[in-house]
């Protein structure tokens, strides 16, 4: 698997690609003209609106999904077995290391959240709260994954990451389909938390 160009990834978000992590510098950033002067700010923001709002999301997705996930939710969505990125850093990591992890990180999410929308869009399409709250979700990833790309750009030079996505439930049962967006979506619950923990010092201003 090769490295995936940010904008390409931007497009073939909903993808499932296997890869290693891998960096490329170089001259081929598109330009700081891809930054808005509060790119800082409004990924704060950002990452803080998807923190607050995640266990929201989850919980109306299990209301949404019915039994037996809103009884046992504990057994049915472990996260246990199901790909998720790596995510090793802390606040003593550096700046670069912590922006690079949160890119996979996003990107996945985005890629993931795509999938559930999809998936729910087809077993309840009249859930109007439920899907509202994961296309609104998926706008703000996608942002902040725009944000991510021009701060990497800009401060690192670096324009290519090498990112693994999850599998696709397109062809699973919808039994399955349900159970891999709890999955997916308890883990994203987890990690958020840390990942704003993690970031938000490294975006705090100068």
């Amino acid at each position: 698997t090769g490295v995936v160009p940010f904008m390409a990834l931007l497009l073939l978000q909903r993808r499932p690609v296997a890869g290693r992590a891998l960096l490329v510098t170089g001259s081929s950033c598109p330009g700081h003209s891809l930054c808005r002067s509060n790119v800082q700010e409004q990924t704060r923001r950002q990452v803080a609106l998807l923190n607050a709002t995640a266990q929201d999301l989850f919980s109306l997705y299990l209301k949404c999904q019915g039994e037996p996930f809103s009884s046992e939710s504990d057994k049915l969505c472990s996260p246990t077995g199901i790909f998720f990125p790596d995510f090793r850093v802390n606040r003593t990591s550096e700046r670069k290391e912590v922006m690079v992890a949160m890119y996979k990180l996003f990107a996945f999410l985005n890629a993931s959240l795509g999938n559930i929308t999809r998936d729910q869009e087809e077993l309840n399409p009249t859930a109007k709260e439920l899907l509202d709250r994961l296309h609104n979700t998926t706008k703000t990833t996608r942002g902040l994954i725009s944000n991510l790309t021009c701060l990497l750009c800009k401060n690192y030079n670096i324009f290519q990451v090498d990112v693994r996505y999850g599998e696709s439930s397109k062809t699973r049962s919808a039994f399955k389909k349900k159970q891999q967006g709890c999955q997916v979506l308890r883990k994203y619950v987890q990690v958020i938390g840390q990942a704003a923990r993690v970031l938000l010092p490294h975006l705090s201003p100068s």
